[in-house]
């Protein structure tokens, strides 16, 4: 990834053609799990999860020193089979506390259930970004949305901070060209 092509996260979303489609998504603060869950049959796809390093921009908004590992989940979020969203959790090695347990524990069931059922859980801003092929979650997040025969040039994604006491969690999520203006 060229430093000279790095767009950042931005907290205020560009009004494009592009994003006018997307923006409801991009900046609602509430659960994207009972968003989905209205719209029709809603699953979880565990894709991967467990100690990985986490991409150079999620560890400077986190604060993990380069080259630490962190506990990393990502999944599928389907409507009615068809995968809608990718979701990219990255939590701290260190300090351990109660969410590490809990993220190892969720399998297939949504982290955002359990980020919005719990009072004690502190959302910060949503920052968002156009992804594109030079983003290390770009091509994770063509190949969960299964869109790798008419794979789009760039994919909306959003990001958030959540804290519980000490520990800190970024969950990023990636939006597929199906769901915009829905």
């Amino acid at each position: 990834m060229s430093v000279k092509n790095k767009r950042p996260w931005q907290a205020k979303l560009p009004h494009t053609k592009e994003s006018l489609r997307f923006i409801s998504w991009l900046r609602d603060r509430g659960s994207l799990t009972s968003r989905l869950q209205a719209k029709g049959a809603f699953a979880v796809r565990p894709l991967r999860q467990g100690l990985a390093l986490p991409t150079r921009d999620e560890a400077m908004a986190l604060g993990i020193r380069r080259g630490r590992v962190a506990w990393v989940r990502e999944v599928a979020l389907l409507c009615d089979d068809k995968p809608l969203v990718f979701a990219h959790t990255v939590l701290p090695y260190r300090p351990r506390g109660p969410l590490t347990a809990w993220l190892a524990r969720l399998g297939n069931r949504s982290l955002g259930a359990l980020l919005f059922a719990d009072a004690r859980f502190a959302r910060g801003g949503i920052h968002s970004k156009r992804l594109d092929h030079r983003h290390e979650l770009f091509h994770p997040a063509i190949d969960a949305l299964q869109l790798a025969e008419t794979a789009p040039k760039t994919l909306w994604a959003r990001r958030s901070r959540f804290t519980y006491g000490a520990q800190s969690v970024l969950v990023t999520e990636i939006f597929s060209p199906d769901l915009g203006g829905k």
